[in-house]
C-alpha cells in the first residue's frame, strides 16, 4: 500500500505542479505514446539483452515486492524460533528420530505446524542441510558457520540480481530519453519551413522524450530498484537467524539458550518479546508432553 501512495504522490506533485504553473498537458499526452514506444521499448529491449530468461522472470516477480513488502512478518520469526527449538530438542533427545524430519521436511509433522516456512524451499533446505551436517559429525561450529556464511552470501547475491537489473535500466533511461528527444529534433528540422507555432509544438513534443527518460529513471524505476533491494536485505535476516541458532546448537548450548541467541540477533522490528516467545515454547512443551 505504501508503494502505491508513493507513486501517487510522485505523479500528483510533478504533473500537478506543472499544470498549476500553467503548463498544458495536451502536448505531453499527444507526444507520450510515441515517446514511450521509443524510450520504453528501447529500455525493455536492453533489459532483455542484458539478462537471461530466469533473471527476467525473477525481476518481474520481484517488482511485486515494491507493493507487498517483506515476505517474513514478526510472527514468522517467532514461528521459526519455535520450529528450531523443536528440531534441536528432538535431535538432542533422539538423533535417529530427527532424520525423518530433515530428510523429508514437506511431510514432517514438525515442519507441518508452520506451513509458511515449510513451503519455502530455500529456508527448509538451509535448516535441513545444516542439521544433517551436524548429524554426520560435521560439528565444528566454526567450520559450519563459515559454510553457512558463504551460502547466505551466495543466496543474497542471487536475490539482489533483480535490484541490480532494475537499477541498470534506471541508469539508462535518461540517455534513452535524450535519444528520443534528438529524434524529435531531427523531425523538427525536417519541417523548418513551418510557422513558428507549429515548430514550437514540435520542439515541445521532442523535449517530452528527455522529460520522460529522467522522470521514469528517478521517479519510478530507480526507487523500484531501491525498494526491491531493501526488501531482499530485510528478508535475509530470516536466514541469518537460522545460522545463529544452529551454530549455537553446535556449541552444545541448551535449546532454550540457542533460541534466545537467535531472538537477540533478530532485528528489533521483527524480534518477538521474551515473554511471547517463552509462552510459545511452553505451549510446545505442553503439546509434546
Amino acid at each position: 500500500m505504501i508503494g502505491i501512495v508513493g507513486i501517487a504522490i510522485i505523479f500528483i506533485m510533478v504533473f500537478g505542479g506543472y499544470t498549476l504553473h500553467g503548463g498544458s498537458m495536451g502536448i505531453i499526452l499527444e507526444a507520450l505514446p510515441w515517446e514511450m514506444i521509443m524510450i520504453g521499448g528501447a529500455a525493455v529491449g536492453a533489459f532483455v539483452v542484458a539478462n537471461d530468461m530466469a533473471a527476467i522472470k525473477q525481476t518481474l516477480k520481484d517488482v511485486g515486492k515494491v507493493f507487498k513488502g517483506a515476505k517474513w512478518r514478526p510472527s514468522d520469526y517467532r514461528d521459526l524460533l519455535c520450529l528450531l527449538f523443536e528440531l534441536i530438542r528432538l535431535a538432542r533427545s533422539n538423533p535417529v528420530a530427527i532424520e525423518e524430519h530433515i530428510e523429508n521436511p514437506h511431510e514432517s509433522s514438525i515442519f507441518g505446524k508452520f506451513p509458511k516456512i515449510q513451503h519455502d524451499h530455500e529456508i527448509t533446505e538451509l535448516i535441513c542441510d545444516t542439521m544433517r551436517a551436524a548429524s554426520m559429525n560435521y560439528d565444528d561450529p566454526h567450520q559450519v558457520e563459515e559454510v553457512l556464511e558463504k551460502q547466505l552470501e551466495a543466496n543474497l547475491h542471487h536475490a539482489l540480481h533483480s535490484s541490480h537489473a532494475l537499477q541498470s535500466m534506471a541508469d539508462g533511461m535518461p540517455a534513452l530519453g535524450i535519444v528520443a528527444a534528438v529524434l524529435g529534433v531531427i523531425k523538427t528540422m525536417g519541417s523548418i519551413d513551418q510557422p513558428p507555432e507549429i515548430l514550437g509544438a514540435m520542439i515541445g513534443s521532442a523535449l517530452v522524450g528527455t522529460f520522460m527518460g529522467v522522470f521514469m529513471a528517478y521517479g519510478l524505476i530507480g526507487p523500484f530498484a531501491t525498494k526491491v533491494k531493501s526488501v531482499v536485505e530485510e528478508d535475509a535476516h530470516f536466514s541469518k537467524l537460522i545460522r545463529e541458532v544452529l551454530v549455537a546448537n553446535l556449541h552444545r548450548h541448551p535449546p532454550n539458550i540457542c533460541i534466545e541467541v537467535g531472538r537477540q540477533n533478530t532485528p528489533h522490528q521483527f524480534r518477538p518479546s521474551f515473554s511471547d516467545l517463552e509462552q510459545s515454547l511452553r505451549d510446545i512443551k505442553t503439546e509434546a508432553a
